[in-house]
């Protein structure tokens, strides 16, 4: 117990070191090191769960887990990092939709499909400009994908894991609008807060879930 949680504070440790202390100019290999590593934490953090704590939701958000730590590690080259976090965020709807307990509400529905719209067509009205028709596809697939993560977290009551999608659809809106639209002061502080706490927000999920499971039981 004392290691996980050890394992937690040095994620958040490495999070805040590449968020203030890893300056853009920093050679590349050094740079996703660092920014990978609180995700490494987080994997570690769930793989030394006690056996008690397996199940299916927990298998598949660490398949989304892994696959958004490669999408980190690869950004760099952005459709190969942008596929990793498609397959990431396609774990974590199943992940999810394993514990779903209450369809969301249809205002919840119309506000998401609305603040879809708005921001695929944002994105993709500036690529279009560049004649980019790939990458334009490959935005807006994702976009909905995304949305579908955060629809399947509406499902499961769950706070940790709403927390978690709204933050992350944050960060990569905020991404996503400073790479095509125009750019945006502290992108990175913001981008990367968001990024990592929604990635906490959905570990600390898998405990909390185990835990919420037991008192149904009893």
């Amino acid at each position: 117990m004392v290691t996980r949680h050890y394992l937690f504070l040095l994620g958040a440790i490495f999070a805040l070191i590449y968020i203030f202390f890893v300056p853009d100019y920093s050679p590349l290999l050094f740079s996703i090191f660092i920014k990978i590593m609180p995700l490494i934490c987080l994997l570690a953090f769930l793989l030394l769960l006690p056996d008690a704590f397996n199940s299916s939701f927990k298998r598949w958000l660490t398949l989304g887990l892994f696959f958004c730590m490669l999408g980190d590690a690869t950004l760099h080259w952005f459709l190969i990092g942008l596929t990793f976090f498609l397959l990431g965020h396609l774990f974590y709807i199943v992940a999810f939709l394993r514990i779903q307990e209450k369809p969301p509400s249809k205002w919840a529905m119309l506000i998401l499909l609305f603040y879809g719209i708005i921001l695929a067509a944002w994105i993709i009205g500036n690529v279009l400009r560049s004649g980019n028709i790939i990458l334009s596809i490959a935005i807006i697939f994702y976009v909905a994908v995304i949305l579908t993560m955060v629809w399947a977290a509406l499902q499961t009551n769950i706070t940790t894991i709403l927390m978690g999608a709204l933050l992350f659809l944050l960060s990569d809106s905020i991404l996503a609008l400073n790479m095509f639209v125009t750019d945006i002061h502290y992108s990175t502080l913001l981008i990367m807060t968001t990024y990592y706490i929604a990635q906490f927000m959905f570990t600390i999920s898998v405990p909390k879930h185990f835990v919420i499971r037991t008192k149904v039981l009893e």
